[in-house]
């Protein structure tokens, strides 16, 4: 399965400021090609290239005033294994994080999910927050966390995965929260999703249902939207004036009617089993 994927940001800078993307595919994604570059005029810069202990790509540089240019574009063909877990990591997983308040949600969890466990759980988490959050981009505070969503019912994809994080951190199992370009997303932007730690490997949770979670590209990994973030600053001020993120599959042969049903059926999130266990390769 290809996968080409594309983010363009144009962001005004007020002053000299450090600035800190994550928008590549994260390794280890059998990237085919890709393409980054920040250009300010006709100064290009190259960034220093950071890479975590999950395999998210941080690309820093010191930007001067003016109107810079972020372009990215990345062709993945097929999945690949997923990097195995530390203990250390499973166990920052279980605590709770600024956006997953997973002690301030334990009663609930207790209550509503008692006695469950394993894919029991993991399905009854990800039906509850689906059913019971409404997706309404605008109204969500990039402040908004688990605790603000599970009282307002409404929220964008980052406050779909807080809630879910939060509530199974909560029953004792870790989890994580995962941005990733999203083949077929409507509306097209960055997606986020949570990812919950059972047996040994890590299992993908898309409660609001926009996305097809086999054809999904993974940006970062980290414990809430605080560390997955496509752009940080610190010392200046930048202001976003456009941005455009796309993710498309594309048959492996266009001649071939089986392989273009094939890519179609990857993007179209109506043909995702949700109650299935997926891994976000």
């Amino acid at each position: 399965m290809h996968r080409i994927v594309t983010a363009e940001l144009d962001l005004d800078l007020g002053s000299p400021v450090d600035l800190i993307f994550q928008i590549a595919a994260a390794q280890p994604a059998p990237v085919v090609r890709e393409e980054l570059t920040f250009a300010q005029g006709d100064r290009v810069y190259t960034p220093t290239e950071i890479i975590d202990q999950s395999g998210s790509r941080l690309h820093r540089l010191q930007g001067e005033a003016g109107l810079l240019q972020v372009r990215y574009e990345a062709l993945i063909d097929g999945q690949v294994s997923p990097r195995a877990t530390s203990d250390l990591e499973a166990i920052t997983y279980l605590r709770p994080s600024r956006y997953c308040q997973s002690d301030e949600v334990f009663s609930q969890a207790r209550r509503q999910f008692r006695g469950m466990q394993g894919e029991e759980l993991i399905t009854a988490v990800s039906e509850f927050v689906a059913t019971s959050t409404t997706y309404t981009p605008g109204l969500s505070q990039g402040t908004d966390s688990a605790v603000t969503t599970l009282m307002t019912g409404q929220g964008v994809c980052r406050d779909y995965a807080h809630v879910v994080i939060a509530l199974l951190r909560a029953m004792d199992m870790p989890a994580r929260y995962a941005a990733c370009y999203a083949p077929g997303l409507r509306p097209m932007d960055f997606h986020a999703v949570a990812e919950a730690y059972h047996d040994g490997t890590w299992y993908v949770i898309d409660a609001t249902r926009l996305a097809n979670r086999r054809s999904l590209v993974r940006i970062a990994t980290g414990r809430d939207a605080a560390d997955c973030a496509f752009l940080s600053y610190h010392g200046g001020h930048v202001g976003l004036q456009r941005m455009r993120v796309d993710a498309v599959v594309v048959p492996d042969d266009t001649s071939d009617v089986e392989a273009i049903d094939a890519a179609a059926a990857a993007s179209d999130p109506a043909l995702d089993d949700f109650g299935a266990l997926v891994q976000l390769a």
